[in-house]
Order: C-alpha cells, then sequence, then structure tokens
C-alpha cells in the first residue's frame, strides 16, 4: 500500500532546519518501502494558479497565510498505515512542524 508522507515545516524554521532525515531514509530505503522524495524551495516562490470562466489568474507567493508550509513529500510502499505513520516518525521535521500520512490512490481507488 502506497502512503504519501506530507512534511511540514514552521514558517519560523531556520533554514536548514528540520531536513536531517538520515533516520528515516535509511530505514525505509534498507527495507525497500521508499519510492521517491522531494524537497521543496521555499513557499515565497511559489505561484497559485487558478482558472474561473476561462481566466487564468495567479497569485505569487505561497497560497494562503500559515503558520507551517508543505517542505517536501515522500512515498513510501509498505504493508500498512502502522508502518507509515513509524516511518513518518523518524522524519525529523515532526519535531519543528509536522508529517501527514496520507494513502495513495490509484484509478482504481484506494491500493487496499
Amino acid at each position: 500500500m502506497k502512503f504519501l508522507l506530507n512534511v511540514y515545516l514552521s514558517a519560523a524554521a531556520l533554514p536548514g532546519e528540520g531536513f536531517a532525515h538520515e533516520e528515516f531514509l535509511a530505514a525505509a530505503g534498507q527495507a525497500g518501502e521508499l519510492v521517491s522524495g522531494h524537497v521543496f524551495a521555499d513557499p515565497s516562490i511559489s505561484a497559485a494558479i487558478r482558472v474561473r470562466g476561462g481566466v487564468v489568474t495567479v497569485a505569487e507567493g505561497p497560497y494562503l497565510p500559515a503558520s507551517d508550509h508543505v517542505a517536501g513529500q515522500y512515498v513510501v510502499d509498505c504493508e500498512s498505515r502502522e508502518r507509515a505513520v513509524e516511518l513518518a516518525a523518524l522524519i525529523s521535521s515532526g519535531q519543528v512542524g509536522g508529517v501527514e500520512v496520507r494513502p495513495v490512490m490509484d484509478s482504481a481507488g484506494m491500493e487496499m
């Protein structure tokens, strides 16, 4: 079963803080559960795009004001939600932000 681990950081976190994911990477990698991962750039240089009635609008910067932002994500393929939660707990960002564990759906629905 695949899970998306969204890694959140506090907007007040210092640059580079919370990116020591070595323990998670070692555990998920050795178990063959790590599918992919990405670290995102600062949300202040992002853009939010909306199309309403055929009109495209672009908002510069983060979509919504928030105390936390998505800093990166991993996709893991493991046997259970409990294992995905166990892996998410190894991500040190959980100490300065949080990690959301979300099941991934395919075209047929949830991979169960």
